[in-house]
This record gives C-alpha cells, structure tokens and sequence, in this order.
C-alpha cells in the first residue's frame, strides 16, 4: 500500500513539473511575440525619421547649388541675369521652407516615437543650427545683390514677401496634414484579447454572459494597427470569439502545434462592427 502511494505521488509530481513547464513555455512564447512587435513598431518609425532626414540633407544640397548658381549669375552679364537670379531665389527661399518644415516634422517624430534616442537629438540639433547659419548666409547674399542692383533688391523684397506667405501656407497644410494622421491612426487603431473565461471575468470584460457591456479594464487590451496586424496568435487549442465580425472576414486555424491562429481576410469588414476583439481561450 505505502509503495503504492509512493508511486501515485512521483506521477502527480511529474504532471505537475510538466505543467509547469508548459505554461512557463506559453508565457515566454508570449513575451516573445510581444517583444518582436515593439522591436517591428520601433524600426518603423526609425525609417520613417531616417527617411525625413534624407529629405533634409538632401534640401541643403540643392540650396548649396542654387546659391553658387546666385554668384555665379551676379558676377556675370547679360539681359539673362536677372531671369536667372530670380529663379534661383525663389527656388532657395522655397527649398528653405521646406526644409524647416521638415526639420519640424522630425521634431514630431521623434516626440511621438517610442524611441528617444540622444544621437537623434542632437541629429535635429545640428539641423537646426545648420538652417539658422543658412539664413545668415542667404542675408549676406541678398545684401549683396542689392548693393550690386537696386532692381535685384526689389525682386528680393518680393521674393521675401513670396516666402512669408508660401510658409503660412505650408505651416497651415502641415497642421492639416498632421490632423488628417492623427485621424488615420485613429481610424486604423483596434484593440484585442485573449483569455479564459476567468481572466475575463476578472477584468470586467465578461460579465453574465455579455461581453464588453460594463465598465471593463481598457488597459488589458493589446493596441495593433489593423492595416499591419492581420494575425494574432492565440496559444491555445480551444477559441471562441465573443464580440461580432462578420463571417468570411477572418479564419480560425490550428497551427503544427494544434493551437489556434485568428487570419484576419478583410480588415476593414472584419473591424467594421467593433474596434474590440475579444477572443475566449482555454
């Protein structure tokens, strides 16, 4: 009888050490996951900044150009100089705008990015300087020009005037545009969860029977871009989904591991109904 017991008891010591560990094993299976996608969400918005960067140096290259285009038109002659030099004022004073709009843009890149580098930073701080030292340099060459043809200078005045309103302009577009992408977002965020039906209860998400009717913790939901996020792994090889998508939107379908993997078909249908996704797991 007492070497009976003794083997019952190594058996539920050995289920239990299993059970351990395969739970062990999903936790870190869904750390894992969770760590690739912030690691993919910060790569993005490092392109993204790299990518606005490029626009900037590539903006003072062609501000150098023009400007040396500028000397070399006003130490020349001809009834084409001045055709010549107003076309390339206008094309630096407007390369500048842009280029200071882009160095504004990076500035709210990298505010609203998870990643705060220092070397960034000081990347838009040197941009910064390098435009301020640009507009002294373009003063001392409108100086110039006026001292070398009163009509040059008042073809700079217009210029200047041009400038002021082409920079309204575009810090009004740039307000819209930033509206119209906080709005994007916004249109294209949803949030998902997965869990057995206790961990729901717990967080107010099932209750009675309903799901998403009272007061539930918005927090324990994961945030995914519905435009980028179109499979969510569930580890488990029981799910249910509880709130309503239309059918023919997405699949349910069991991995090699027999666990199931929610495939979103159709984003926009699938979320059309509810930007909450709550799935059921066993």
């Amino acid at each position: 009888m007492r070497k009976l017991l003794f083997i019952l008891m190594c058996l539920v010591a050995v289920v239990s050490c299993k059970q351990e560990k395969a739970n062990a094993d999903l936790a870190a299976d869904r750390q894992r996951d969770s760590l690739n996608q912030i690691i993919a969400q910060r790569d993005s918005e490092i392109n993204d900044m790299l990518a606005t960067f490029n626009e900037i140096e590539e903006g003072f290259k062609e501000i150098n150009e023009a400007e040396h285009r500028v000397s070399m038109a006003k130490e020349g002659e001809g009834a084409s100089r001045e055709q010549r030099i107003r076309e390339n004022m206008q094309f630096i004073q407007s390369a500048m705008s842009q280029n200071r709009e882009l160095i504004n843009k990076l500035k709210r890149q990298l505010r609203e990015s998870a990643f705060q580098g220092d070397e960034f930073k000081r990347t838009i701080e040197n941009l910064t300087k390098q435009l301020e030292e640009k507009d002294q340099q373009l003063a001392q060459l409108r100086a110039e020009l006026s001292a070398k043809d009163i009509h040059i200078a008042e073809l700079d005045e217009k210029i200047t005037g041009l400038n002021t309103d082409v920079s309204s302009l575009k810090e009004e577009n740039t307000q819209k545009a930033s509206t119209i992408s906080t709005q994007d977002k916004q249109l294209n965020t949803a949030w998902f969860v997965f869990g057995t039906k206790s961990e729901l209860k717990s967080q107010n998400i099932l209750v009675d029977g309903k799901v998403l009717q009272s007061n539930f913790n918005r927090d324990y939901f994961t945030k995914i871009d519905i435009r980028v996020d179109k499979e969510i792994k569930l580890y488990s090889r029981s799910a249910k989904i509880l709130t309503a998508h239309p059918a023919g939107s997405y699949s349910l379908q069991q991995n090699a591991n027999k666990q199931y993997v929610l495939r979103i078909t159709d984003p926009q249908k699938f979320w059309g109904a509810s930007k909450y996704l709550v799935v059921l797991v066993k």
